[in-house]
Order: structure tokens, then C-alpha cells, then sequence
């Protein structure tokens, strides 16, 4: 895997959700904090974002709106209209669609009445709270991603196709919504960090990825994370002296080339309990440890539990 797609394997807990929801006038509605990335997408009509701070948002369709933090929000025919509360969160049954209110919505849908003035997804990612990649503490709370022509290809095609499978679903729908959802997520921030301006790439990991010594390392460590890597192969990766390099990474990523490593083997070990049923034993030289009990020293040391209590607590949150 490339780094930006491990990263987001890694650190999303089940599938993405969403709620495909018609909107007639009047209507408001507040969406509480949820845990991970929210976002909305018009569909048809429009409508008014309103978000926990600062100015509001008019929405038209196709217009997409990515919280990479859950932050709380609004939507509404206009900034003015009275709001009701409502969670685009995980469903308690786990089933994969289910928009929950907490309090009777404005503006009901009237499926005999006049066409709808917006129609909207809401979704979320579900991330591991515990365990946030670095790569997305650089993302700002709210990313706007106007309709129009200066929109990336990829992103256009990806808001056509599910709007299309959520307007007409058909078989294999239930495989086909997700994918989407998961591909809506990457070409997201894929498109952030190719259109960030020049002087902010000289730090942070946009400027960390594209610099070729340090991506090239760090497609390694996450191409084979069970390596023995020292810090003079990582380097011989790249071309620069063992110093050069060292010094290089720790200014981009934030951390020594090590000490990420080190990080990345126990937050893949940490999914590895929650996902598969595998040994300790299997999982330590997947990793990068010589043995279960390496692994499970140093799995308590970062998360303060074994493993084994991680993983049946884990499971009982499932």
C-alpha cells in the first residue's frame, strides 16, 4: 500500500455510514460531534452550511463539504430558520444506513408533496480516536469543495456515481455505496495535498510525501513494516548520509525515522486485534518483533493494556 491509503485503512474503525435525506421548506437541522471525518454532499437543490464557528456556507449541487475532525454543524434552507438536532454517527444496530433524530426534524420529508428544495448525503468514517495519524492533524476543521470546473475529475466522477447508485439502487448496492464512500475519502485528501500552496510544503507531511527521500522511506516502512530497519538502510534508501537523513525525516514527519516506525508497527498491530483473529505469535513477525512477548511488552507499554484485554475490548465495542 502507498502511505496515504495505509493510513486510512488503519485508522478507520468498520465501513463509512450515510443518509440519504430530502429536504422541504422551512427546515433546519443540527448535526452533533461525531467520531471522525463527517461530511455533507448536495445532491439536488440547495441549501446553507453552518458551521460551529465562523461564517455560513450557501451549498449548491454537487457542492461537498468534508469535517476531518466530527465537528458539530448545520444545515438549512437559510441561516436564519430554527434548527432540531440530528446524528449522522454510527447506527447502534449496526445496520448501514440510518439517519437518527433527537428531536422531530423541521421540515419533514412529504413524498406526495412538492419537490424537495435540497436533497443531501451525510456520512461519516468511524477512526480510531486513540490512534490519529499525524497526516491528519494538518487538515483544517472544514474543507469546502465548490462544484465547478476547477473541481479534480476524480472527485466529480466519484459525487456522480454514488449519487447515481443512491438515486437507483440496483444489486450490490450494499458493496458498491462503501467503495465509493472509501474512494469519495482519498481522492479528498489526495486533492488537499496536491493544492496546498507552495510555502506550506515546507514542513508537515505534504511536504513529507512528495520530498523523495523521505516518501521513499516511508513507503518502505509501511510497505514492509515486519523489516528490521535500521536508520543506515532507510538512508541508503535515499541516497543521504545517515545524518542528513535522520535529520531530514524528524524535521518533516515530526518524529525520528525509528520512533515512527516503532509507532506505525503497534497502531497495524492494534488493527490486526480488532480486524482478524490471528496469534500473537503470527502477528509479532508481521510487525517487526521477535516474539509474542517482545510484542506484547511493548504493546503495553504504548496502549497501557495486553493485548489480548485490547482485543475483547475491542470486540465487545463491535
Amino acid at each position: 500500500m502507498d502511505v496515504l491509503s495505509d493510513v486510512v485503512s488503519v485508522m478507520r474503525t468498520g465501513e463509512p455510514r450515510s443518509a440519504r435525506v430530502e429536504w422541504y421548506a422551512p427546515w433546519g437541522q443540527h448535526f452533533l460531534p461525531g467520531r471522525g471525518v463527517g461530511f455533507q454532499l448536495v445532491l439536488r437543490g440547495s441549501c446553507w452550511l453552518v458551521p460551529e464557528h465562523g461564517e455560513p456556507y450557501e451549498l449548491g449541487a454537487g457542492d461537498l463539504v468534508f469535517m476531518p475532525r466530527g465537528h458539530g454543524h448545520a444545515l438549512a434552507d437559510h441561516p436564519s430558520t430554527p434548527l432540531r438536532e440530528a446524528s449522522c454517527d454510527a447506527p447502534d444496530d449496526g445496520s448501514r444506513v440510518e439517519l437518527r433524530y433527537a428531536a422531530p426534524p423541521v421540515g419533514r420529508p412529504r413524498p406526495d408533496g412538492p419537490e424537495p428544495g435540497a436533497v443531501t448525503l451525510c456520512g461519516a468514517y468511524q477512526l480510531d480516536p486513540g490512534r490519529a495519524h499525524p497526516l491528519l492533524d494538518e487538515l483544517p476543521d472544514l474543507l469546502y469543495l465548490p462544484a465547478g470546473p476547477g473541481r479534480p475529475p476524480e472527485i466529480r466522477s466519484a459525487v456522480e456515481l454514488l449519487a447515481g447508485e443512491l438515486e437507483r439502487p440496483r444489486l450490490g448496492a450494499d458493496t458498491v455505496v462503501p467503495a465509493l464512500l472509501d474512494l469519495l475519502l482519498l481522492f479528498v485528501l489526495r486533492t488537499w495535498f496536491d493544492q496546498r500552496p507552495p510555502p506550506e510544503r515546507a514542513v508537515g507531511w505534504a511536504a513529507a510525501l512528495n520530498d523523495p527521500a523521505t516518501g521513499a522511506a516511508l513507503h518502505a516502512m509501511h510497505r514492509a513494516p515486519g523489516h528490521p530497519w535500521t536508520v543506515e538502510q532507510l538512508a541508503a534508501l535515499t541516497g543521504l548520509s545517515r545524518a542528513a537523513f535522520a535529520k531530514r525525516f524528524s524535521a518533516l514527519v515530526g518524529r525520528p525515522p525509528l520512533g515512527y516506525l516503532t509507532w506505525w508497527r503497534l497502531t497495524t498491530a492494534a488493527r490486526l486485534l480488532r480486524e482478524s483473529d490471528a496469534t500473537l505469535g503470527a502477528m509479532s513477525a508481521r510487525v517487526g518483533y521477535t516474539s509474542e512477548y517482545a510484542l506484547a511488552n511493548a504493546f503495553k507499554r504504548e496502549f497501557g493494556m495486553a493485548p489480548g484485554r485490547y482485543r475483547r475490548q475491542q470486540r465487545a465495542r463491535g
